[in-house]
């Protein structure tokens, strides 16, 4: 149960990325990119 939630969570990312990517517009894709990756390196902050 505990892998189909974490995949459906990890494809809703992956197609966020694509609509905000087919959108075109420079700045939702730039504001998208600086989300994932303050995500990515405070992250394992939150995480302990």
């Amino acid at each position: 149960m505990r892998q189909l939630v974490r995949l459906l969570y990890r494809l809703a990312r992956l197609l966020r990325d694509v609509e905000v990517l087919s959108s075109g517009n420079p700045r939702r894709i730039a504001r998208r990119a600086r989300n994932k990756l303050l995500g990515r390196l405070l992250g394992p902050i939150f995480r302990l």
